[in-house]
């Protein structure tokens, strides 16, 4: 990044971040987002690997089903992971072929995931063959591998996209994060301003990956959350007069698919706090770490829908709402776990261990109810790992009745919800809609009321909801 007068220290550019789903679509994009009218430069793109190709390398993040790391991690031999190496390959190949037009380009991307794959399928070879002595341990290199993974995708990805750019007329850099064949050791802020040591954003495009290969190890603690991370971090270094982030929808009160694309009204102003609800409800428009960042380095973030470049979207701030008013309504299926222990009252400790047995399994909670001898927490977890944090809590709590139920928390959320009586108003809409109620909870600070109920009927009450405390109130105050 230059020093001085330069156009990143005058927070006049922004730092704008394209998605896996909108980067399959990235040549539909070229125009219109890309090439704008006036000058097309003053921004730095932070790309995401194509849609789907994350999947293929690590594991398929809803289904589980195992990539090439999840594959590599439990081999017997080198076949399976060496064979989802060529099927990942084969898939960044097809995702390049559709944006690419021209022969030299697609020479030249055919190229670079070429040499990225085989450079990684040798590495990992190297590995497993020096693994099969005694002193070494493959598990003590498995994040390692996670991270060079991750970043073949998004390498790929920004690559890809800086030569269709520059084959229209752009000055279009590739600015390649990821580490590779790097003999440095690097922080994440060294990274990011290493790779944009002499970038100018006046008079070019970076085009930057959402990896960055970095000393704290970015999969390490944020996982498949990294290119968000990467993204806000760009943006606090750089000064950024605006975070943008561009998806294939814009942010609206609910799933239009559930409650009508005429019902749904587009967010267009929120704050923080409430994507901060938003990621705990599994719905993130940033994620919360990259949240933080930003905020903390005052930079706004705008989420736009990608394929409608003319609507400005939804604006993040710390703007306090003007009226109480409930913006967004939308649901998660959870696990309830229950413990119930009638010796519990009047005894400390309960919770702190339940939460270590949690913690060891990587189990986030959405929220949580206590009275004086029952503890519930309502999980977003497979049922695999719940059963077994009822087995190690059975084994600390041999007295304990364990119960898990399969529910959803269905949350009313918005900037201010004071005196609009949402938890009274949610009861009687989900009791009109013959909804059952399993239960309900608002907290002191006014942000979000939850209504828990079985996990099929979540979208009716979703319905429900979104009809009583949206539709009803007005969509022009919504809109506000």
């Amino acid at each position: 990044m230059p020093d001085g007068d330069s156009p990143l220290t005058k927070q006049t550019h922004t730092v704008e971040k394209i998605g896996g789903t909108s980067m399959s679509r990235v040549d539909e994009l070229r125009e219109t987002l890309f090439i704008r009218q006036g000058d097309p430069y003053g921004r730095i793109f932070v790309v995401s690997a194509f849609g789907g190709i994350t999947n293929l390398l690590l594991e398929h993040k809803t289904s589980g089903e195992p990539g090439v790391y999840a594959l590599f991690s439990n081999a017997d031999n080198d076949h399976g992971w060496s064979d989802a190496l060529t099927r990942a390959a084969g898939a960044m190949g097809k995702a390049h072929a559709g944006v690419l037009g021209h022969p030299a380009d697609l020479s030249a991307a055919d190229d670079f995931v070429r040499e990225r794959i085989e450079g990684a399928r040798s590495c990992l070879i190297d590995l497993q063959r020096l693994c099969s002595y005694g002193h070494f341990r493959l598990s003590s290199h498995m994040l390692v591998i996670r991270e060079l993974l991750s970043g073949l995708g998004e390498a790929h990805a920004a690559f890809v996209t800086a030569v269709m750019l520059r084959r229209a007329g752009l000055d279009a850099r590739f600015v390649d994060l990821s580490g590779w064949r790097d003999e440095g050791q690097y922080t994440l802020e060294e990274r990011i301003r290493q790779g944009l040591s002499d970038v100018d954003a006046a008079c070019e495009m970076p085009i930057v990956t959402g990896y960055a290969q970095c000393t704290e190890g970015l999969m390490k603690a944020f996982d498949r959350g990294y290119s968000e991370v990467t993204f806000s971090k760009v943006a606090a270094l750089t000064g950024a007069a605006e975070a943008i982030i561009h998806k294939e929808f814009h942010l609206s009160s609910a799933d239009p698919k559930l409650v009508g694309e005429n019902a749904v009204v587009k967010l267009g102003h929120t704050n923080y706090d409430v994507a901060d609800q938003l990621s705990n409800m599994g719905m993130e428009a940033v994620h919360p770490k990259a949240a933080k960042m930003l905020r903390q380095a005052g930079i706004p973030l705008r989420v736009t829908n990608a394929f409608e470049p003319e609507d400005p979207g939804t604006l993040i701030d710390d703007t306090p709402a003007q009226t109480p008013r409930v913006e967004m309504i939308t649901g998660l299926g959870v696990y309830a776990l229950e413990l119930f222990e009638q010796d519990m009252v009047g005894v400390k400790g309960y919770d702190t261990a339940i939460l270590e047995v949690l913690t060891r399994h990587n189990v986030r909670i959405v929220a949580k109810t206590s009275n004086a001898n029952t503890i519930t927490h309502y999980l977003d977890a497979p049922l695999k790992s719940v059963r077994r944090v009822e087995r190690d809590l059975e084994r600390i709590y041999p007295t304990a009745t364990l119960n898990a139920r399969n529910l959803a928390v269905v949350s009313a959320i918005g900037r201010d919800l004071g005196g609009l009586k949402v938890l009274s108003r949610g009861l009687a809409a989900l009791e009109d809609a013959g909804v059952e109620l399993v239960a309900a909870q608002q907290t002191t600070r006014t942000v979000d009321a939850q209504f828990v109920v079985p996990r099929d009927r979540m979208n009716a009450a979703i319905r429900a909801l979104h009809t009583a405390l949206v539709e009803r109130t007005g969509k022009g105050a919504l809109a506000a």
